[in-house]
Order: C-alpha cells, then structure tokens, then sequence
C-alpha cells in the first residue's frame, strides 16, 4: 500500500469517527483528556497542510488563519476567538482529501529540497515519509476523537 492509500484510508477512519457525533459533544473535555473532539479534527487539518505546505511547493495552504486554535501545544482553554465550527471543518477535511490526492497524481515529487525535521527525532526526507508521518498522526488523533466520543457518551 502506498503513502497516499495510507493517508487516504486514516482520513475515512477519521470520518468515519465524526459522523454522527452531537455538536454538543464536539466541545466536551473529559478528565484525563488534553483536549476536545474538535481540536482534534482541526488539529489533524492543520498539520497537514503545515507539513505539505513545507514539503510540497506546489501545495497552497489553506484556512492558515486554524494555526491559532489546532498548532501543536495550543488548546481550547486559550481560544481567544470563535474556533471554526464542526460543518467548517468536516467540509474541510473531505476537501483536503481530494487535494491532496489530486496533487499527488498530478505531480507526484519524491525527494524534498530540504529535509523537514519534526522535533529532534524525526526527519523526514521525501514526500512519502511525509505522508506516512502524516497518516500516522492522523490515526493517533482519530483513536483520541474515538476515545472521546465513547467517554462522552
């Protein structure tokens, strides 16, 4: 199975765990959890097309305004503002799906211009490490959207 299959059937998953979820429930922060089902969901939207972006030149960021809300270390108890709401970013994710798949059909690049480090572990060299890291994380934040959803209800 490639990257992009990889990638592609941890955001079904995904999808697959937020259909069906109570608006109610999205914002729900139960004890022993760091954060919500919708910073989940935007937080796997926001890694990805940071991570892309950096990766791919052709790649066009999109809803950079989210970093504020899902980046790495922030959480729903700093909201400052309105965060998007659930139909933004359901819609969002299926149509980072699609981009992201068409993108790479189009113009499949192997090797980056410049190595991405995540952290001080990880490096990650070519787009299909970039994609696996990315289906990868994108399955660690849908098992705590799955946690979630069955805690909370």
């Amino acid at each position: 199975m490639g990257a992009i299959q990889q990638l592609s059937m941890a955001r079904g998953y995904t999808l697959g765990r937020i259909k069906g979820v109570s608006e109610d429930a999205w914002d729900v922060q139960p004890a022993g959890f760091s954060n919500t089902i919708r910073w989940n969901v935007g937080h796997i939207y926001v890694t990805v097309e940071s991570l892309l972006s950096r990766a791919i030149q052709a790649y066009e960021k999109n809803h950079s305004d989210w970093s504020e809300f899902f980046a790495p270390g922030s959480s729903p108890a700093a909201w400052q503002s309105t965060p998007p709401t659930t139909e933004e970013l359901v819609g969002a994710l299926k149509e980072q799906g699609e981009r992201v798949s068409q993108l790479m059909e189009s113009s499949p690049v192997q090797a980056l211009e410049s190595p991405l480090a995540i952290g001080k572990l990880i490096t990650l060299e070519t787009v299909e490490d970039v994609l696996r890291f990315l289906a990868w994380h994108e399955g660690i934040h849908s098992g705590l959207i799955n946690g979630l959803t069955r805690v909370i209800k």
